[in-house]
């Protein structure tokens, strides 16, 4: 293994709640490689199912990030290259909860009803990383199942355009909270670059999660990440996107859900244009009858949905010059 790597653990000071607005913590070169330490989303404050959220965590210090990490050389108008070598978790738990006024099928401050809230509850997962299974045991029988293990990053993203400081639980298109499980190892994630430095920050484990993040919390742990990051000069990212070795995706962030959906579609035209030489209404086309659509989440201040194709559908160009490619190779001495 090489001497080239940067290992950044999760201490206080090391910590975030906003993308934008935070000076620093680290620097890097393209192409360098880093092993990140992250918090879980309650900032390990929840150590067991009488832990309830609302009394032990306190907002906004809610979703940390460890970060941010400048580049250098990004500058704005480039894209950031994320490739996700691996991703393990720190603990043999996680945790989920319910809260009141929070999650797809409840009434929220934004959608207001007469009903009662939900009741807040707490479930602990166990992890077992030799057979790679995460068990859930329900709170009020004795329903117990085990479920594969499929770590992913539910918050990566970089600091916003004209200063803006955003909260680490709002998804957007500087990335923060998109909760798509394609964030994962193996696949690389571009993202817009805005400030110089890009500013690059990470956390929010999650050890698995259903499409769509229905009550609003995955299984959250502590997570060591190992990731290569690089620069692709002079090529704006409007929105992040996926790619992985067999697909493309581009992710869509916004309210209501159908507009996430066009966001991300609109995207994923373009790129397969940029890839084909097709014109817009042949790409269109071509996405209709190919295309898939996984939610990320539907219960955050903005909503998700990775717009994707698989690459056999898309002959011709390679993207983003095969830095995918190039990163991945890269990356297997580091597994």
């Amino acid at each position: 293994m090489s001497d080239d790597l940067l290992v950044l653990d999760a201490t206080a000071e090391r910590l975030a709640y906003t993308f934008g607005g935070v000076p620093p913590i680290a620097k890097v070169r393209p192409g360098q490689v880093l092993q990140v330490q992250t918090e879980d989303c309650f900032g390990g404050a929840v150590l067991s199912v009488d832990d309830l959220p609302s009394r032990v965590c306190r907002f906004p210090n809610l979703n940390p990030v460890t970060g941010p990490i400048h580049v250098e050389g990004a500058e704005p108008g480039d894209t950031l290259a994320v490739h996700i070598v691996s991703i393990t978790p720190r603990r043999d738990h996680g945790f989920s909860a319910t809260f009141p006024g929070f999650g797809a099928l409840t009434g929220t401050p934004s959608t207001a009803t007469l009903q009662p809230w939900l009741e807040e509850r707490v479930w602990r997962y166990d992890i077992d990383r030799s057979t790679r299974t995460v068990r859930f045991t329900a709170r009020r029988s004795d329903h117990v199942v085990d479920l594969p293990l499929e770590p992913m990053i539910g918050t990566i993203g970089v600091a916003p355009a004209a200063g803006e400081a955003r909260l680490t639980i709002v998804p957007d298109r500087h990335g923060g909270n998109l909760d798509t499980p394609h964030v994962r190892a193996g696949n690389t994630l571009y993202l817009p670059v805005n400030v110089d430095g890009a500013l690059l920050a990470l956390g929010d484990g999650h050890a698995r999660q259903g499409e769509g993040e229905c009550c609003g919390v995955a299984v959250e742990t502590a997570m060591t990440t190992v990731l290569i990051v690089d620069v692709i000069k002079a090529v704006a990212t409007a929105t992040p996107r996926i790619e992985s070795d067999s697909e493309l995706f581009s992710v869509g962030v916004a309210r209501p859900l159908e507009d996430a959906y066009r966001s991300g579609c609109h995207d994923l035209v373009g790129w397969i244009g940029e890839l084909t030489g097709m014109d817009a209404l042949d790409s269109y086309q071509l996405l209709s009858q190919a295309g898939t659509a996984p939610i990320g989440n539907v219960v955050d201040a903005n909503y998700t949905i990775a717009a994707g194709i698989a690459k056999r559908y898309v002959p011709g160009g390679t993207p983003y010059e095969g830095v995918h490619s190039r990163l991945a190779e890269r990356g297997r001495e580091y597994r």
